[in-house]
């Protein structure tokens, strides 16, 4: 008995262990070392229509699922830790004001930035407003992510195309989301299965 307790304890504690997956290139092992989160992804593609490898590619491509990341600190002379260049944080790397705007326009008031959960439904909120808003496919990570990155109005006014830069690491969303998608099509059934025995602890 005291080794079942202690069991359920360990897969409870695990499933709230904010350090980011160990494989980060294969997603069934993310799914599986992350206990929740494919359902947290699976629910967000339910709310928003957005494909889960576009999400978690997204995710990958701001902060390598680290759930405190912050954009690094400018350099002063080279050397000297100056200040970062933006109020961008956790998982998603969502900025405080677009965060407020999320908050509001799901009514999800308690959503915090550095919460898997949140963080992966915000994606999918916002990738469903480059649908709406910028006609995007909820199916084009390319686009999306330029999007994400420029800002609605931003892509709207073509700020990427002078970014070359940007649209390489676009084409690496792209890649990824690839990747995550041939790689979920060959887990995602046992996933389901894990995610209803789990849901009885």
């Amino acid at each position: 008995m005291i080794r079942i307790v202690a069991l359920v304890l360990l897969l409870i504690l695990s499933g709230c262990a904010t350090s980011p997956p160990s494989n980060q290139n294969n997603l069934c092992e993310i799914f599986r070392e992350k206990k929740g989160w494919y359902d947290d992804a699976a629910d967000a593609r339910k709310e928003w229509g957005s494909p889960i490898s576009v999400m978690m590619a997204i995710m990958y491509q701001e902060s390598r699922f680290v759930a405190k990341a912050k954009p690094p600190r400018k350099k002063i002379f080279g050397f000297i830790p100056g200040p970062r260049p933006s109020d961008a944080y956790g998982y998603s790397q969502a900025k405080k004001s677009t965060w407020k705007d999320y908050k509001r326009s799901s009514g999800n008031y308690g959503a915090d930035r550095d919460d898997f959960a949140d963080a992966i439904d915000f994606i999918g909120w916002y990738n469903h407003q480059s649908n709406r808003r910028n006609g995007i496919s909820k199916s084009d990570p390319y686009r999306l992510y330029l999007a994400y990155h420029e800002g609605h109005g931003g892509y709207s006014r073509g700020s990427y195309r002078s970014k070359d830069w940007l649209q390489s690491v676009a084409r690496k969303v792209q890649k990824k989301t690839d990747t995550y998608g041939a790689q979920l099509r060959s887990c995602e059934e046992d996933l389901k299965d894990d995610g209803w025995f789990f849901g009885w602890f």
